[in-house]
């Protein structure tokens, strides 16, 4: 008798569940494949750094980033990411996650929360949220290679997205950086390029994402003072200032 019953409800819950599909999935009526592709860059960002309770180099950012998406209709017009970047920088893998929006052209705004795993310089992994018809459900692979400082490039919503990796997220703890050994220097610039500087016989790599700024402002024969700091090995650039 245990075992008739035991059938019976579960011929009873196969049931409900056929009914639900027959109904749509959570409302939905159809299902159609939608692709799209996006770049954004650094409108913002806020970066604290710390070392683990097990030696490594974590960044932690808050950054907003612009820029512009194509596709489909749902998936074309002007995109805003806002993001928290968790990446252990020593083995370079870590977390971003956050949400975005897209402004179509007509309707309501395209907008998901997205959690992807990033590894050495890209990110891989789900968006969720609504297309500009409240109610469409957008469900997306994305991928795109990323930077803090820089932003979003290559950027995929499905059609082709590259494959993620996977990151474990442990309860150690932050302690406060050791001191780097430093150096500094004041007087004329002799040689600069886009990867290092030196002043007063100091010379100090350029961070690639500071070589831009510190060539458009700065030439050789200009005075300055430079601050520079061991890091992986390499005596880095963090600071300068005309004198």
């Amino acid at each position: 008798m245990r075992t008739l019953l035991f059938v019976a409800a579960a011929i009873a819950a196969l049931t409900a569940a056929s009914v639900a599909v027959a109904d749509g999935i959570e409302g939905a009526k159809t299902a159609k494949g939608v692709t799209g592709t996006f770049s954004a860059t650094q409108a913002s960002v806020t970066t604290r750094t710390c070392t683990t309770s097990d030696g490594k180099s974590l960044s932690i950012t808050f950054g907003k980033y612009t820029g512009l998406s194509s596709g489909d209709p749902d998936l074309t017009g002007p995109i805003t990411l806002r993001t928290r970047a968790v990446l252990n920088t020593t083995d370079n893998v870590g977390v971003v996650e956050g949400g975005l929006r897209i402004d179509v052209a007509s309707g309501r705004d395209t907008y998901a929360t997205f959690l992807t795993v990033y590894d050495h310089g890209n990110v891989a992994g789900l968006a969720v949220g609504r297309a500009h018809d409240p109610s469409a459900r957008l469900v997306a692979n994305v991928s795109a290679g990323f930077s803090a400082n820089g932003g979003f490039a290559g950027g995929k919503f499905g059609g082709g997205t590259s494959a993620g990796s996977a990151v474990e997220l442990g309860p150690g703890r932050c302690g406060a950086n050791p001191a780097a050994e430093k150096s500094e220097a004041r007087g004329t610039i002799s040689t600069l390029s886009s990867t290092s500087i030196t002043v007063a016989g100091l010379t100090c790599a350029i961070p690639a994402d500071k070589s831009a700024d510190v060539n458009s402002h700065f030439k050789v024969n200009d005075r300055a003072e430079i601050h520079c700091a061991l890091q992986n090995g390499a005596n880095t650039l963090t600071k300068i200032e005309r004198r």
